[in-house]
């Protein structure tokens, strides 16, 4: 289900250092090709650059593996990789946004043979020309030149066991000849997202608890065709479609929910139990089209690039919630309230980029640069909440209606000076400009037509330096400021229901949230690392738990919304050690990181934006400090290097967020893996130990509490067959950038 209690909040707003779809798109600096010979990996100007090329693990990994073993960077869930320090990892290929959706890159990174990757750089503060949001950071892929003409692809396949069994194939191939490169994929797979729930919230008098289990059944299919045409020799011409669709029918919630009301003595006065049971059939589609074209305008490597792009997004949601209550025999059977909702979301975008990199001698490089798009999201969302009497006769009817049309507009331009000094000094600084104007019309029957305006103005500067004393050691400081967007399905004001009491509700009237990140690292022999950083988030976009009293049928229930706001502000403090080794002749490869954080939050809310409605007042004046523990071990068990037996670890201890204090999260996860000439067979073990569940717990002075804990069921096994076929030196299609990317990121 995916309209619940959006736990994913939590990865994205607390865990730095944590593991586990966001996110933008304006690239124009060409990343150069730097040929490592010995350092598997160091510090380089404004990026760590890993030389997988150099790393004894390579062989018969694929690249999503590759970027688990990679210093900084990690991954919970197995479909998302995080930076550490950074709410959100962007990935580029060939210093290129990848203009996929999260789904179909996660398959495409599983099914790109690591033996193709130079390197991987990790961008940890990125420059002007990276059009990035919030605390984001980057990872580049670079992959190797192949220059042969011919075919090549790969074929995968993958059964897993959580909860339930889950399956997913794909198929890609690349073909070259000539001028001409063609490259396509299909994915697809069948599964279900289980979680379970324990929700509890109230105070001294009435206490509120829902348990049970939410199953969200999925099919999923996608891919991308790409074309790409060498007009001459300084010129080429790329076409690029993408296309992913999603269908979850049969999604279901059934929850038992207990209401206990107290005497002001504290002894017990009533019980309410209640059920709740939802159905909803979902399915969301996603095409996109990018024209690119790119023009090297001398031997130094200057190029103009021109990128322009359709995105069409759909969505439809049907929901039917209902609340059960018993019967006179005592069976859940008698209906007391029934929401029929229908929620969908059309979104439009049309995107430009135009960037240009004039290189000069003496190691001096200009970029500049520009950005548009246009992007009108249709919502026209209808509830039906049906109410009955104690016997379960049908007592009244009340429609809720709004149809919600936003329109925005984005307008950037950015200018980057780069220069290399000296061997050993080399700086970068820059700044982007970025106007918004947006408007939201919310039509509700039988009222005034209402507004939403948002315009607003940012100059975001960047600066960036980097001394090497000396072959030995090497410092660097990097300032950025950045501006996060709500996403779109975040500011349509629907809500969605999980119980009679408790649902979440979105805001049109969310803003722009800014972010100001600092960081100063230092680095010594290219294997040990001490990272120093701090984030300053202001108005940051989030959930917040609202409780109230309400009256119902003569009794008092407790009321939970979880309401999206700007919620105060919000300071992100940390200190890294970390290194990236080989040992015993390359026979292990190990990274470990360890850290501490300390999160300052400040916020405060007692009404709900969009209804009015006023609530017990929430207040998140809290400071924590935690300790993060990280390391992936790969051991080579043959001379062949054909079998590898991985061992990955993670500690995050308890944290103050939004909603509460996080308890402490860890997983163990198991691999082992055989490489058989073309083909590679793989078997993971995720969460041995079932330690990865959430926990948050939060306490108010005024006497509300609010506990949850959500299993995602993360404990499990996957299995997978890899094969390579065709010529493995197949030079690959250019990857383009997409210049909708940056609102493909903001569907939902």
């Amino acid at each position: 289900m995916k309209t619940p209690l959006l736990i994913a909040a939590i990865f994205f707003t607390g865990l730095t250092f944590a593991q586990e779809k966001k996110s933008d798109t304006l690239q124009t600096k060409k990343i150069e090709e730097v040929v490592i010979k010995k350092q598997v990996f160091k510090k380089q100007s404004d990026r760590f650059v890993y030389d997988v090329a150099a790393s004894p693990v390579t062989k018969g990994n694929n690249t999503f593996d590759m970027l688990k073993q990679t210093p900084l960077l990690s991954t919970t869930d197995d479909k998302t990789l995080k930076i550490a320090g950074k709410n959100n990892a962007l990935i580029y290929i060939n210093g290129r946004k990848t203009n996929m959706d999260a789904e179909s890159l996660t398959q495409f990174l599983k099914n790109t043979p690591a033996e193709n990757i130079q390197k991987i750089e990790v961008i940890t503060v990125p420059g002007s020309e990276f059009q990035v949001e919030s605390s984001d950071g980057i990872i580049n892929i670079v992959l190797k030149k192949k220059m042969s003409d011919g075919t090549s692809g790969n074929m995968r396949m993958s059964n897993s066991q959580n909860k339930y069994n889950a399956s997913s194939a794909s198929f890609s191939v690349n073909y070259r000849k000539d001028k001409l490169g063609i490259s396509a994929n299909l994915s697809g797979g069948e599964n279900i997202q289980a979680q379970s729930y324990i929700l509890r919230n109230g105070n001294d008098l009435v206490k509120n608890e829902s348990v049970g289990d939410i199953d969200d059944p999925n099919k999923n299919l996608g891919g991308y065709l790409n074309f790409d045409y060498q007009l001459n020799d300084k010129s080429n011409l790329a076409l690029s479609w993408n296309s992913w669709a999603n269908k979850s029918y049969g999604s279901t919630v059934e929850l038992l929910n207990t209401l206990n009301i107290y005497k002001p003595d504290g002894s017990l006065d009533k019980t309410d139990l209640t059920r709740s049971s939802n159905l909803e059939n979902a399915r969301n589609y996603n095409n996109s089209v990018n024209l690119n074209y790119e023009l090297k305008t001398d031997s130094l490597g200057s190029k103009l690039n021109l990128n322009a792009a359709y995105l069409i997004y759909k969505r439809f949601q049907n929901s039917d919630n209902k609340t059960i209550v018993e019967n006179p025999a005592g069976v859940f059977t008698q209906l007391r309230q029934n929401v029929l909702q229908d929620i969908p979301q059309i979104i439009n975008n049309f995107s430009s980029t135009v960037d240009y990199i004039q290189k000069f001698k003496h190691d001096f490089t200009v970029s500049v640069g520009g950005n548009f798009n246009a992007t009108k999201t249709d919502n026209d969302t209808k509830n039906f909440f049906n109410y009955y009497d104690a016997n379960g006769n049908l007592k009244s009817i009340d429609p809720d209606l709004n149809h919600f049309i936003y329109d925005e507009q984005i307008y950037g331009a950015y200018i980057t000076f780069e220069k290399k000094f000296s061997d050993k000094f080399s700086g970068k600084v820059g700044t982007r400009y970025e106007i918004t104007r947006s408007l939201g019309t919310s039509e509700i029957p039988d009222q005034p037509m209402q507004e939403f305006e948002r315009n607003y103005n940012n100059l975001l500067p960047y600066l960036s330096l980097n001394y090497a004393i000396n072959d030995k050691n090497n410092i660097s400081y990097a300032f950025s400021s950045r501006m996060r967007r709500p996403s779109f399905w975040e500011l349509n004001p629907v809500k969605n229901i999980l119980t009679e009491d408790n649902y979440t509700q979105n805001n049109p009237f969310v803003k722009a949230s800014s972010t100001y990140n600092q960081e100063l690292t230092y680095m010594f022999k290219n294997s040990y690392f001490l990272i120093l950083n701090h984030s300053y988030f202001k108005d940051i976009i989030t959930q917040v738990p609202l409780q109230r009293d309400i009256e119902r049928d003569g009794k008092t229930y407790r009321q939970l919304a979880y309401i999206r706001t700007n919620f105060g502000d919000k300071q992100e403090m940390s200190v890294m050690l970390g290194m990236q080794k080989t040992f015993f002749n390359q026979y292990l490869t190990t990274n470990f990181n360890i850290g501490v954080q300390h999160n300052i939050n400040k916020g405060t809310l007692n009404t709900d934006p969009t209804s009015g409605q006023v609530f017990d007042t929430y207040i998140n004046n809290r400071e924590s400090s935690s300790i993060v523990i990280q390391t992936n071990n790969t051991l080579r068990l043959d001379k062949k290097k054909t079998w590898f037996l991985g061992v990955n670890y993670f500690y995050v201890d308890k944290q103050q967020i939004e909603l509460g204090m996080l308890k402490n999260l860890m997983s163990l996860d198991l691999s082992i893996k055989k490489n058989w000439n073309d083909w590679t067979f793989a078997l993971n073990m995720n969460d041995v130990l079932n330690t990865n569940i959430v926990e948050i717990e939060d306490s108010q002075a005024n006497g509300t509490y609010n506990y949850i804990r959500n299993n995602q069921y993360r404990r499990g096994g996957t299995f997978s067959i890899t094969y390579n076929f065709g010529n493995q030196k197949v030079k690959k299609v250019r990857d383009i950038e997409g210049a909708s990317d940056a609102i493909k990121s903001r569907t939902r």
